[in-house]
């Protein structure tokens, strides 16, 4: 079901619709909207990708979900979807979207993931710091709490990862353990 060159072609076209209509701000509104319930809503995305509710069903059911909080643009994209029977992929076509939105504006992601929440002071001297040592103008932050984690934090951004956390310094005395490095070294 999840086909990224599908969903990568669906986005493109509804973001130069967007465009060439002058709402682009409005449509990614709405994509992050669409995102967000399906990340919330576990039984939305079930719905969607059912082979047995009816596409008239389906229609109505997501209607009553968008109605009064999407443009007509996504409406009538989303009624597109249904007709040729790709409703089933509005999840990823809301994510291809959104990335194609924020690579159009030169937006980069960063995840911050900690062990317990840190506040909103911590996380703009994050932003700032990020900005500064990487070059870039805008960054969209995104925080996960971890209590895993123990302590430290692990960052994204892109395909880089810094992993400062006090479970990898454990995860990695435990493998020097196991490797009985020390061992070798008295020898």
């Amino acid at each position: 079901m999840n086909n990224p060159r599908l969903a990568g072609r669906y986005a493109k076209s509804l973001l130069d619709l967007a465009i060439e209509q002058n709402q682009l701000e409005g449509v990614y509104a709405d994509m992050k909207f669409i995102q967000s319930v399906c990340k919330s809503n576990p039984d939305f995305v079930a719905l969607l990708r059912s082979p047995v509710i009816t596409a008239d069903k389906k229609e109505k059911i997501i209607e009553s979900i968008t109605a009064q909080r999407v443009t007509s643009i996504t409406s009538l994209f989303i009624r597109l979807l249904i007709r040729k029977t790709r409703e089933n992929n509005l999840p990823e076509i809301s994510n291809a979207f959104i990335d194609q939105y924020n690579e159009l504006k030169n937006i980069h992601k960063v995840k911050i993931t900690t062990a317990t929440p840190i506040s909103q002071q911590l996380q703009q001297s994050i932003a700032d710091k990020v900005k500064s040592d990487a070059g870039i103008q805008n960054i969209e932050l995104e925080t996960v709490v971890k209590e895993e984690l123990i302590g430290g934090f692990k960052l994204e951004m892109g395909d880089l990862l810094v992993d400062a956390s006090i479970l990898r310094d454990l995860n990695d005395v435990r493998k020097q353990f196991l490797n009985n490095e020390y061992i070798h070294k008295i020898r």
